[in-house]
């Protein structure tokens, strides 16, 4: 039995393509470990990455409900409902023929139902108005819930024609409905989750399940494969040829990305307004044609000798088109050298990673072959490089791409209190401080018995994080060499190694509780409440811990945990979209409507607050 893995990192998304011999089928792949079996068969299982396996909690609690129609009584059959907790693996479900679902032996803790089906609006349990967060479900130990209802709405839809400049049909067109929204430290405009159409063969396109709002609808014409077809043909290549380098009969003129009614830039893309469970037609346009370019060149390693099988990708500048566009990549051959086919005209960053053949054998033949990222399985000898390039319909050539080993930080985690019974289970992460850089990527390392880690592959400005932290603990700060860098993080030099990175976790975790009442003081249960530093700097932080938003629970109650010690002011609105909170222009117009408190360590605090009117906001 042979099996051939392919692995690699796609503009932040990781693809695993498997090769396998006709009588094999993937069964599931599940965090660590990839489980192959072969029909009838009880299988075998790989490692995929590394680290301990989180435990979760089985309890006597029960939650259940029931899905239907915003614009009926009738039932939402076979909606996927997903429920989630702290303490629990996800799970998930199908309603039956009543629209009904029953998640059982669940543990006390705070819930989050999610429902979604084919043109409906996915929604949150508790969910009212567009893009707002769902409340939360508190259980208590032995508690039975009933009556968890969500309610769909019909999804809206906007249909239209996508033409070439001579007003003929474009089949296979990727069509995406775009919206704004503050995310990452700025607004943005990003993709509708899951709402990507394509055309057909008479240019025809169908955007189904959106929410009411306001859209701009972008077209690409990929060239060549999509994602997964590419990156199976690579493996195919790979293994067939021993090269990765694409094929030289590329197109020279193609199309750029084009926004509705048909530009170019973003900036004069027109607004379509869609309200609820409207069916809006007529989006017709032209894609700009534009000459296509070649990128040559050549990677070349810190030992100053050409990278043989370096993944090279060309990734927008613009990250609000890293969604909608696939990243035209390729691998170096024998002698570093690269060639990107069939470029369309813009900014880009030209990154190039190295990559590790692993091969394992268990009986017959199997081999992985990994493309491995920085802080990946072998981090400590993958390099990275990247470096901004502009086309402008010319071919680019003779581009020298040099790579560098990341840093690596050497550290322990130390605990406020007696350490927890198992260390190996809990993870230190480092994630890029500025998640629009060239390798925003994240790298991760699992704690040793002695509570010792070791992070690999780092560039630039990092920040520290703890991932699968056990119940009750939370981040309380991380120093390097005494230097407090929670917030700030610390910038990592290619090839440095650094030592004195402390992280210390707490058990005195902070708490925020609270209910909000109406102008006559009648409690309300449909709200938002935003919390946030009262020191205008911490909103600006990378990744901030400073500001936070919440929804209440079934009884109306809200509820924040873990925010640092710190002066704060608490603000509670009629509706806000979710993350908009990280708005600083937003919080300065709420700064003097909030509410003061002040958080020392381990303290919890109980706020009884007062809706502020929408047209405060």
């Amino acid at each position: 039995m042979r099996i051939d893995i392919f692995r690699t990192s796609i503009a932040g998304t990781v693809i695993v393509a498997a090769l396998l011999a006709p009588s094999l089928v993937v069964a599931q792949v599940v965090e660590q470990t990839i489980r192959v079996v072969e029909p009838g068969g009880a299988g075998m299982e790989m490692p995929f990455a590394p680290g301990g396996q989180r435990q979760f909690k089985t309890g006597t609690g029960r939650i259940r409900g029931r899905v239907v129609a915003t614009d009926s009584p009738n039932p939402v059959r076979r909606a996927h409902v997903r429920i989630t907790g702290p303490d629990i693996a996800a799970k998930s479900a199908l309603t039956d023929a009543d629209g009904r679902f029953d998640f059982r032996e669940l543990p006390p803790g705070r819930y989050t139902l999610q429902a979604s089906k084919p043109g409906f609006v996915s929604v949150q349990y508790g969910q009212t108005r567009p893009f707002e967060q769902g409340k939360g479900i508190e259980l208590a130990d032995q508690q039975s819930i009933d009556n968890a209802n969500i309610v769909m709405p019909r999804g809206g839809v906007i249909m239209g024609r996508v033409v070439d400049e001579f007003g003929d049909a474009l089949p296979d067109v990727s069509v995406s409905a775009m919206r704004q929204t503050w995310s990452n430290g700025r607004r943005r405009l990003v993709p509708s989750p899951g709402r990507i159409a394509q055309t057909n063969d008479l240019g025809q396109f169908r955007i189904y399940g959106l929410p009411p709002g306001d859209y701009y609808v972008s077209a690409t014409l990929r060239s060549g494969l999509s994602i997964g077809d590419m990156e199976v043909s690579m493996v195919e290549g790979a293994i067939r040829t021993g090269s990765f380098m694409p094929s030289p009969t590329e197109p020279r003129s193609g199309y750029g990305s084009t926004y509705y009614p048909g530009t170019p830039n973003a900036a004069e893309a027109q607004k379509i307004a869609l309200a609820a469970g409207q069916e809006m037609s007529g989006a017709d346009f032209a894609l700009q044609p534009v000459r296509l370019a070649k990128v040559t060149g050549i990677v070349v390693g810190s030992d100053g000798k050409p990278v043989e099988g370096a993944a090279v990708t060309l990734v927008p500048a613009q990250r609000d088109l890293a969604g909608l566009l696939a990243p035209t990549s390729a691998r170096s051959g024998k002698d570093g050298n690269f060639t990107l086919n069939s470029v369309t005209p813009g900014d880009y960053t030209l990154q190039a990673r190295s990559l590790h053949m692993i091969t394992t054998t268990q009986g017959d033949s199997v081999m992985f072959v990994r493309a491995t990222t920085m802080g990946g399985p072998g981090g400590a000898d993958s390099e990275f490089g990247s470096t901004p390039i502009a086309i402008g319909g010319d071919d680019v050539a003779d581009v020298i791409l040099a790579t560098s080993k990341g840093g690596t930080a050497s550290g322990r985690v130390i605990f406020d209190g007696a350490p927890p019974a198992s260390l190996t289970s809990i993870r230190v992460t480092s994630v890029a401080a500025d998640p629009d850089g060239p390798a925003p990527g994240s790298t991760g390392a699992g704690l040793k018995e002695d509570a010792t880690f070791e992070l690999r592959g780092l560039a630039g400005a990092r920040l520290v994080r703890v991932a699968a932290a056990p119940p009750g603990w939370t981040v309380k700060s991380v120093k390097l060499n005494g230097v407090d860098i929670t917030d700030s993080g610390a910038d990592f030099k290619p090839g440095e190694s650094v030592s004195g990175l402390e992280v210390e976790l707490t058990q005195r975790a902070t708490s925020v509780t609270g209910t909000v009442g109406d102008a006559d003081g009648s409690l309300l249960k449909d709200y938002t409440v935003v919390v946030f530093a009262e020191s205008a700097e911490l909103w600006r932080l990378p990744m901030t811990r400073w500001v936070s938003g919440a929804r209440p629970d079934q009884e109306g109650r809200f509820k924040f945990q873990n925010l640092p010690p710190g002066a704060y002011l608490a603000v509670a609105v009629e509706y806000l979209p979710m993350g908009e909170w990280g708005d600083p222009e937003l919080l300065d117009r709420l700064r003097s409507k909030g509410k003061r408190f002040t958080l020392s360590d381990g303290a919890t605090e109980t706020l009884s607050l007062r809706l502020t009117e929408g047209s405060d906001l």
